[in-house]
């Protein structure tokens, strides 16, 4: 069964040209969506999926209509494959029906690999060099020097409790609790 998908990302817009492509090259069913490629959660998309079955082919107008990157489209197109469903696009003249489609397919899931394991070694340099300069990265600490010390100087008069010196500097008990430890305390 060939079945289409159609989105557009906002009301405003319409899937009508999709569909009327999709129509057609003689999609049987058409799954319709507004919602953007960005968003995790896409009912439709959804319901095909869950309604592909093995010897199905899934047609969209343009690649991008299923995923918003690389990433998520080739996510999408394993798990069809996985499935025994074949994808076609009509504008970039992918069809995985064929070995040659296949192959292009595959050259672009290449591709997205070799993207993430680039960016992947950009971000540990970068973290390298961070840390070579001093920077350890994270969150700044809640308490200063002088937050725990005034901490420390009020647990240590016996009159206040831990929930009180927390409320006090604004912050939650736990955080405390890791500031001073329980040797403050007892």
């Amino acid at each position: 069964m060939l079945l289409g998908y159609a989105r557009v990302s906002t009301d405003e817009q319409d899937t009508r040209l999709q569909c009327d492509v999709l129509t057609r090259v003689g999609c049987e069913r058409i799954y319709e969506e507004k919602a953007s490629g960005a968003k995790e959660n896409r009912p439709e998309l959804t319901k095909l999926l869950d309604h592909a079955r093995m010897g199905d082919v899934v047609i969209v107008w343009k690649l991008d209509r299923l995923a918003r990157s690389l990433t998520q489209l080739i996510t999408t197109a394993t798990l069809l494959a996985e499935r025994g469903v074949e994808l076609r696009s009509v504008t970039e003249q992918i069809d995985t029906t064929s070995p040659s489609g296949k192959l292009t397919f595959h050259l672009f899931a290449a591709l997205a690999e070799f993207e993430r394991d680039l960016i992947r070694q950009r971000v540990n340099a970068g973290l390298k060099a961070a840390r070579a300069r001093g920077r350890l990265g994270g969150r700044k600490p809640k308490l200063t020097e002088r937050d725990i010390e005034k901490a420390r100087v009020l647990l240590a008069s016996g009159q206040y409790s831990m929930g009180k010196v927390a409320a006090e500097l604004q912050v939650s008990y736990t955080t405390l609790w890791r500031a001073v430890g329980k040797v403050a305390v007892g």
